[in-house]
């Protein structure tokens, strides 16, 4: 099941940013920021407990890069018995899988200020893919395929606003932009180093390897 509650909890949870709500992660409003310890009533004590254990490093970083692409238990796990029999790294195409969904394309290409924002856009068929209207945010997007807002859309605040978000900075090199037709393109496979994710995949990988 996945999360519904509030996002800032999940930040504070895992103990730095994720990123999950928008221009304001990036002020002073951000409770990462004021508060930054666990949430609840033990939550200030935490940082004083004893060290975590391997078994406790592995499961905080799988929770920690779930919760940044908005996925229940359940999806996560399918993507990685996916992922497993691929030729490769396994830790390096399970980022590469989770990038590849449409909702998170939608909120690399800029067009949606949040993960979470961008599902919302692609559920109410708002988005393109390849000129057919796709409404499934884990829609896996190939190389070459074209993601567009559609036109009913384009003059939406949230979309017009997550644009204007100079803070975002450039869409990563994998991907094409043109915010003049509000379309995106996969230009290839993203690679570990081309994904901007503070994140240590392996300890998934040995996670799931128990």
């Amino acid at each position: 099941m996945r999360y519904t509650g509030p996002a800032c909890r999940q930040c504070r949870r895992e103990g730095t940013k994720l990123f999950l709500k928008g221009t304001k992660c990036f002020t002073e409003k951000c409770p990462v920021e004021r508060r930054p310890y666990a949430p609840g009533q033990h939550g200030q004590s935490t940082a004083r407990r004893r060290k975590m254990s391997e078994y406790a490093k592995q499961l905080r970083e799988k929770q920690k890069i779930k919760r940044v692409y908005g996925l229940s238990e359940r999806q996560f796990h399918n993507t990685f018995k996916r992922v497993g029999s691929q030729p490769g790294v396994v830790g390096h195409n399970l980022l590469a899988a989770l990038e590849s969904r449409l909702d998170n394309m939608v909120y690399r290409m800029g067009f949606a200020a949040s993960r979470r924002a961008a599902r919302q856009l692609i559920r109410h068929r708002h988005v393109e893919v390849d000129g057919r209207t796709v409404d499934v945010p884990s829609y896996v997007v190939d190389p070459g395929q074209a993601v567009r807002v559609s036109e009913a859309a384009r003059q939406m605040v949230a979309v017009l606003s997550a644009l204007d978000q100079a803070s975002r900075g450039a869409a990563p090199a994998w991907l094409a932009v043109d915010k003049d037709t509000f379309t995106g393109r996969m230009l290839e496979r993203p690679s570990r180093q081309a994904i901007p994710l503070a994140a240590q995949e392996q300890l998934v990988v040995e996670l799931y390897s128990k």
